[in-house]
């Protein structure tokens, strides 16, 4: 009988042992995110931060509005939910407890409310036209951040601007065979359409600029070998939108890697902190990601930083970059408030730039506003004169953009081009990341400069073409061999990618010329009819610190094989961008065949790019639809929040 009650103890023991082991210890923190109208959300933030944890914990919302948080180390939280245009919600004392699921289901409330109207208005006689995006705004953007004075109130009208396209339109290969542009690498319009999409509206028309949609994301192109710091890839299939015309794809992969260990740098952070930075889109988020470059940067680079505001200022002299402590308080102490003296600011961070310049070195200011320069000497000639003597000095300027409703998307695109730097448009602490981490090498180490494409087409086999995108990179065709002409940069890692939309000879279809002339006989060669080519694309680059360009040339046939996917995905992005300009050459563009092509050749997407493209292309369409549609026609029902349990 003890030995009997011996056994029974062991098993007892043994089996709550089991048990112990078996139980999971740690929680499950889930939810949904709608709007006021219960719809929805995609794309909002989720953060839960815990006494017990060393780091917050996040996620994003999908294209359901729902989300979730696995492995959540039993505790108190408390749940921030944030997404742009919306009031954040903050849930306090939620208790995760081990092996169970707690659900938060949240409701954002809008932030502003928007009355758009339109109107053209006279720019500097140097400047695109631009096109204002008027906004009346009913209450105030609400939430803090640590540290940060209360906000001042927003003016009752707020101006987005944007530079007027006029979309390129298809030319005559007989007549004009040559077309001449500039590579772009920025991807500000890809970011700022985000933001557009993720806040429920559709994009101001001359927000959408193709190329930098298309030049967001990386390709597959091989890696350039030989003694050029890029490889060059074309590709002719059928084009996506208009079956009765092809698609030719020229794509420029920079090098990966430097080669070695990079340049020191010579960095001034220019930081714009007036009254107009004043919300958590704008100021605050600029201190995040300006911690993340600082996070990259070695004790062989230097930062100083220059604010703006009513006046401008050192706030950092020159601090070794491995001192991250050091510039990461003066980012911290910064407060916005006043007008925007931006004219002295830029004077003053190159001058600063100019003092710590390091000869051989990456001398590079980072210009990070949201555009509004109204104290000083303020046009954009004049400002952008400036900014390009001083590129030609060997001082760089990228320019970062934050914010909303007073944005002047033109002026700062300007300034990029002129400064030999790339323009970015950052609309959360993600986009930060892929500017400062993903792509640092790209955004901050130029291998290319006054980079030029030029591309011959044979009318033997090409009637017509017409370049999608770039229209404000556009140059005369002499300016091709013209080494004063200023032209795009490429930074290590970058890839350019264009597109022609071409009209094959044989069609029908009229594509305009100058008809029969008394004085010239257009007649195609001999040679020209025997070759298989359909374009010669030319390229012209100089190194960094060479005055004289470099010339290659590569030729282009139609593929006998189906298209590749990265013409694909590429020709995808492109499509939507026509979809998003409501473009008159859109022909047979769909919605549906886009996200179809991007999913099918999505390929790997280590960071989620673009599936977040697909889901932006499936609301953007739905945007679309209900916008067209009569409100009695719209019969979307209403989703239920599930209940918590």
């Amino acid at each position: 009988m003890k030995h009997r009650a011996w056994t029974i103890g062991f098993l007892v023991v043994g089996l709550l042992g089991w048990l112990t082991a078996a139980a999971p210890s740690t929680g499950v923190l889930t939810g949904t995110v709608v709007d006021a109208n219960g719809r929805a959300l995609p794309g909002a933030k989720i953060s839960a931060i815990s006494p017990a944890l060393n780091q917050p914990l996040s996620t994003v919302s999908d294209a359901g509005g729902e989300w979730r948080l696995e492995n959540v180390t039993p505790g108190v939280y408390r749940l921030t939910v944030e997404r742009a245009g919306f009031i954040s919600v903050v849930k306090r004392d939620l208790k995760v407890t081990a092996g169970k699921t707690l659900r938060v289901d949240v409701r954002l409330s809008p932030d502003i409310k928007l009355e758009v109207e339109e109107t053209a208005v006279a720019a500097d006689a140097s400047a695109p036209q631009v096109r204002h995006r008027q906004m009346k705004m009913a209450g105030h953007p609400r939430g803090g951040y640590a540290g940060l004075e209360a906000p001042t109130p927003m003016p009752q009208w707020n101006t987005e601007e944007y530079a007027h396209i006029d979309e390129n339109r298809f030319h005559n290969a007989l007549e004009s065979p040559l077309s001449t542009f500039s590579i772009d690498v920025d991807t500000a319009s890809y970011a700022n359409v985000r933001r557009f999409i993720n806040m429920q509206q559709r994009p101001h028309q001359d927000a959408v600029r193709i190329e930098e949609l298309v030049n967001y994301f990386h390709y597959e192109y091989p890696e350039p070998k030989g003694r050029h710091p890029f490889s060059i890839s074309t590709e002719i299939s059928i084009c996506p939108w208009n079956n009765e015309h092809y698609l030719m794809m020229v794509g420029i992969q920079g090098k990966r890697t430097l080669g070695g260990p990079p340049p020191a740098s010579n960095l001034v952070f220019l930081i714009d902190v007036s009254g107009s930075m004043n919300s958590p889109a704008k100021l605050p988020l600029l201190k995040r990601s300006f911690k993340l470059l600082t996070s990259q940067l070695s004790a062989r680079d230097r930062v100083a930083m220059v604010v703006y505001a009513g006046a401008a200022g050192v706030v950092l002299p020159s601090t070794a970059g491995d001192k991250a402590d050091t510039i990461m308080a003066a980012l911290e102490r910064l407060r916005a408030g006043g007008s925007t003296a931006g004219a002295a600011g830029i004077q003053l961070a190159y001058k600063v730039a100019e003092e710590g310049f390091i000869k051989g070195g990456n001398n590079r200011i980072i210009l990070a506003t949201d555009g509004d320069f109204n104290v000083g000497v303020s046009s954009t000639s004049d400002l952008v004169s400036l900014v390009e003597k001083k590129s030609s000095q060997g001082i760089f300027l990228t320019v970062l953009g934050f914010g909303m409703g007073n944005y002047k998307d033109a002026r700062m695109e300007q300034m990029a081009d002129k400064g030999n730097g790339n323009y970015h448009y950052i609309d959360s602490i993600l986009e930060g990341r892929k500017v400062f981490v993903h792509d640092m090498l790209g955004t901050l180490f130029t291998i290319a400069k006054d980079v030029k494409i030029q591309v011959e087409f044979n009318p033997a086999h090409v009637k017509g073409y017409r370049l999608v995108g770039y229209e404000n990179r556009r140059l005369e065709n002499e300016d091709f061999a013209d080494d004063t002409k200023d032209a795009g940069e490429l930074g290590a890692g970058h890839a350019v990618t264009a597109f022609y939309e071409i009209v094959p000879a044989g069609s029908d279809e009229v594509v305009g010329g100058s008809g029969d002339l008394k004085y010239q006989d257009k007649k195609i060669t001999p040679d020209a009819r025997r070759s298989p080519e359909w374009a010669t694309v030319k390229f012209r680059y100089k190194k960094p610190d060479k005055d004289t360009s470099i010339l290659i040339e590569q030729a282009a046939r139609p593929l006998k094989k189906a298209p590749s996917a990265v013409f694909r995905f590429a020709s995808a992005v492109a499509e939507w961008g026509l979809l998003l300009r409501d473009s008159p050459f859109k022909a047979d563009a769909d919605y549906a065949a886009v996200a179809k092509r991007a999913r099918e050749a999505r390929g790997e997407d280590p960071y989620g790019y673009r599936e977040e493209f697909i889901r932006l292309v499936e609301t953007a369409a739905l945007l679309k639809e209900t916008e067209d549609k009569p409100e009695s026609a719209v019969r979307e029902p209403r989703p239920s929040v599930p209940h918590r349990h």
